[in-house]
């Protein structure tokens, strides 16, 4: 594993889907493990650290990412079930959570001495105790050598009130280089501020870049150099948005390490990346998007399924 790798911590889960007409589906799931899916479709080397039984469920989510090139991480402890998320979809395709699940990682797991290019984290793994604490202290310690990125991805059902969510997500945002998040996970966090304000307020505190995804509203996105810039959606007919959020953060990490931006000795350049090179990242992370929500289910595309082209060129 000496080749430059990301490193994802967090959850894996079982999405079960209940369609408004009340059919179900069941896919494998949960926020960072759909990042870690995303990036090994896009051709990236990444490791997932997570918390997944030796049950059914436990096996299937494994030989699902496995599939897509995503190397889980042995540790010296499992959980006792497999996680599982309800995703009740309305009849526009937009989804509402409710969990039966538990949220801790590892005493000791292999590979944890090699400094990945990027770290990413982000939504129940970063807030659901005890396993919250210890991915915050994992962020912490491997940031001087690592790129740190970061999705809030709001579950309000498992994060309590949005003061309470709102105080470690602060903690993460401190850390972070890179952060995205949604139109909704921001209004629930600050129900009184505007999501771009939100941002903009985030860029000024010490991230390198900030994005809001507002769904068929296309992208907002504020960097610590000043710059601001909008991209529009992808017209698409959604099938629904279970895992477009996530698609878009791999699109996001993909592209900025295609740029040559990631890796904590490249931390400067990043906060000085230019309009032009965040513009053509972000134009590729909605085409990703589009793609996913096009589809049932968290399922990114494939680096075949897009253009050739890629989103820049590696930074000087």
């Amino acid at each position: 594993m000496s080749e430059p790798r990301a490193l994802v911590i967090g959850e894996a889960l079982v999405d079960v889907v209940v369609h408004a007409d009340r059919s179900r589906e069941e896919h494998p799931g949960g926020s960072p493990a759909n990042v870690a899916l995303g990036l090994g479709r896009l051709g990236r080397p990444v490791d997932l650290l997570t918390w997944l039984a030796h049950d059914a469920y436990g096996a299937r989510v494994k030989s699902h990412l496995e599939a897509s090139g995503v190397h889980l991480l042995a540790g010296n402890r499992s959980a006792l079930n497999t996680p599982v998320a309800i995703a009740h979809l309305d009849e526009h395709g937009q989804a509402s959570y409710e969990f039966d699940l538990t949220w801790d990682l590892p005493t000791a797991w292999e590979g944890d001495t090699v400094a990945p290019l990027v770290l990413h984290t982000g939504s129940i793994a970063a807030t659901l105790r005890p396993g919250g604490a210890v991915v915050l202290r994992e962020v912490t310690a491997r940031r001087p050598a690592t790129t740190i990125t970061y999705d809030p991805n709001a579950r309000p059902a498992l994060m309590g009130s949005p003061l309470q969510a709102g105080a470690t997500v602060d903690e993460f945002v401190r850390v972070a280089d890179v952060i995205k998040a949604s139109d909704s996970d921001l209004r629930w966090l600050h129900p009184r501020q505007d999501p771009d304000d939100v941002a903009l307020r985030w860029a000024r505190s010490g991230p390198a870049i900030v994005v809001v995804t507002h769904g068929a509203g296309g992208a907002f996105a504020a960097t610590a150099s000043g710059a601001r810039l909008h991209i529009p959606a992808v017209p698409v007919d959604v099938v629904d948005t279970v895992g477009a959020g996530d698609s878009f953060m791999s699109g996001l990490i993909d592209g900025l390490w295609t740029a040559g931006l990631l890796g904590g000795a490249r931390r400067a350049a990043l906060r000085a990346i230019d309009v032009r090179t965040l513009e053509a990242v972000l134009t590729r992370c909605v085409e990703i998007a589009a793609i996913t929500v096009s589809r049932a289910g968290a399922n990114p595309p494939r680096l075949a399924e897009l253009g050739e082209a890629g989103p820049g060129t590696p930074a000087g």
